[in-house]
């Protein structure tokens, strides 16, 4: 039976994702890039930060220029400028459906093409897929994020592996970015298709690795946003990080230990599912500057009534960053309604154009996940800087 790697970004009852964890010094770290245009040039990467054009969002993108220090991975700096395809032959990415300009800036930035793979949906839904090219023991790479329509992307995803074990593959890895609530039924899924491990992407609650039976990497992208940030120039003494529950007091802890700065909470108490009222605030943060974090952004209703008190309390400026950015109805409206200074998240969920709004940045995870790809197939530590 081939085996499997998984690189997965689930959502657990959130709707959150998985990847895997590295040391804050490690050069993963160093890397956040939002892509603007499909097709990169064959040199050197840079990121830029640009002014709204036509109500686009602010958003880095990639030009001909070296990388600022803080964005710096040197794996990735070398890899595209040479041919990994040839180079490393038994290395094969395949991109699913979901979040193709995802799996197109992973394959570039690690200097490696795309395989091909036959995709499409007979006229009753069911789903066919034929791998264009040999994939007998090599290490296989999907990239397939369970994003909305989540039913839709997983089954591709599921047929996607059964497609590389029946052709031999050696390793496969999938890389996903959210999970239904049930968590537990995907992990028992993907372990029965024959994965022995999986690489997960900010998870909601470490304690859903629980939920699978093989091993389980969470990598964090926190990294991303706060080098982002950082590029910024705040004073840390201007800054607080405001965790918009008491869920996530860890998550924003440790946000708020890279950015050096103090941390203040948002009790809440919610009434009914999707409904959030803020009850109180622990912490500081008048005439500051409240970078409010979290793991996923859905209907915003919870972070934009902690971003309501944080006003009332005398916060100078309000910035809401999360990993996963699913905007359902009616977060759009919400998060430009003027609460937010910037609201900063990660490709690791495909922004629709129809979600774009003058306040939103979009960073991508491409490099990290690129990154990652290289260490798994290198059989080397994550956690090695």
């Amino acid at each position: 039976m081939a085996s499997f790697t998984l690189l997965s970004s689930f959502s657990s009852a959130k709707k959150n994702t998985l990847i895997s964890s590295f040391s804050s010094s490690s050069s993963l770290y160093r890397t956040s890039l939002a892509l603007k245009r499909t097709r990169p040039p064959n040199s050197v990467i840079s990121c830029e930060i640009n002014e709204p054009v036509n109500e686009k969002p602010t958003v880095p993108i990639i030009n001909d220029v070296i990388l600022p220090t803080f964005l710096q991975a040197k794996c990735l700096e070398n890899a595209v400028n040479r041919d990994n395809t040839k180079l490393n032959p038994k290395l094969k990415l395949f991109s699913g459906t979901a979040n193709p300009s995802l799996s197109e800036e992973i394959a570039w930035n690690m200097g490696h093409e795309l395989g091909k793979i036959t995709i499409k949906r007979f006229a009753d839904g069911e789903i066919y897929i034929q791998l264009q090219e040999s994939v007998r023991g090599c290490d296989v790479f999907l990239i397939q994020p369970t994003c909305p329509p989540a039913n839709e992307n997983l089954m591709e995803l599921l047929v996607m592996i059964d497609a590389c074990r029946r052709a031999s593959a050696k390793n496969i890895t999938a890389t996903q970015n959210r999970q239904s609530i049930a968590a537990k039924l995907v992990g028992n899924v993907i372990t029965e298709a024959g994965a022995d491990r999986v690489i997960a992407c900010d998870l909601h609650s470490g304690q859903s690795m629980g939920y699978f039976d093989i091993p389980v990497d969470h990598v964090q992208c926190q990294p991303v946003i706060t080098d982002y940030l950082a590029s910024k120039k705040i004073s840390s003494n201007d800054l607080v990080v405001v965790s918009p529950d008491v869920g996530g007091v860890a998550r924003a802890r440790a946000f708020a230990k890279k950015l050096d700065a103090p941390l203040a909470i948002v009790d809440k108490r919610r009434q009914e599912h999707n409904l959030a009222e803020v009850m109180n605030l622990i912490g500081d943060v008048k005439g500051k500057v409240a970078v409010m974090v979290d793991d996923m952004i859905d209907t915003a209703g919870t972070i934009c009534k902690g971003a309501e008190l944080l006003h009332e309390e005398g916060a100078r400026e309000i910035y809401a960053c999360c990993t996963h950015g699913v905007f359902s109805p009616p977060a759009i409206e919400m998060l430009s309604s003027g609460l937010f200074e910037e609201v900063i998240t990660t490709n690791t969920i495909p922004v629709m154009d129809r979600h774009y709004f003058p306040q939103l940045t979009v960073l991508s995870v491409a490099n990290l996940l690129g990154e990652t790809i290289w260490r798994v197939h290198g059989d080397r530590s994550v956690d090695s800087t």
